[in-house]
């Protein structure tokens, strides 16, 4: 990250101090000075990459383990950060985009193609996290606390999951 004399006297400036903060930020993924929140998702992409030939149950169970650790670990960083919804905080990316990839996983039958299921779910997480339609707006606004950090990016997640899914079938009709 790159820092100036203004970076040192800024107290909500963000730095991993302890395993929350490293986890809150996706391993430092949210210390990046530009678009923290992309930069989050295209780390949870990779090590979704990795992840794509588990059985879709396992998933499921990590993912939960993830929202329990995200809601633990924003609620710690958002304090030592002074900003409850911090930019650094990414890991709700990685257990929004995370959904994108298990609802199509989950529902369809066929064999999905990776590079297809990684890059669109991205695309279309990073569309509607950005984008922020209803009810993500909402969950954003009225949620207090590392439950509204993380649900918002979860209903981010679901929608774009949706899509992914319709995609997928479109896709393979043809």
């Amino acid at each position: 990250m790159t820092t100036s004399t203004a970076d040192h006297d800024d107290p909500n400036r963000a730095r991993i101090t302890d395993v929350a903060t490293l986890i809150a930020s996706g391993a430092g993924a949210g210390l990046s000075p530009v678009a923290p929140g992309t930069a989050g998702s295209i780390v949870a992409t990779g090590i979704l990459a990795f992840l794509l030939d588990m059985p879709v149950i396992w998933h499921w169970c990590l993912w939960f383990g993830l929202v329990a650790v995200a809601v633990w670990s924003s609620k710690r960083a958002g304090a030592s950060w002074g900003v409850i919804d911090h930019p650094a905080i990414v890991i709700d990316e990685f257990a929004g985009l995370w959904l994108v990839v298990l609802i199509p996983t989950t529902v369809l039958t066929f064999d999905l193609p990776g590079v297809l299921l990684l890059v669109g779910s991205l695309a279309l997480f990073r569309l509607f996290d950005i984008v922020k339609p209803w009810p993500v707006s909402a969950l954003e606004r009225r949620v207090p606390g590392a439950w509204g950090v993380l649900l918002d990016d979860v209903a981010a997640g679901a929608m774009a999951g949706g899509c992914m899914t319709l995609a997928l079938m479109a896709v393979a009709a043809y």
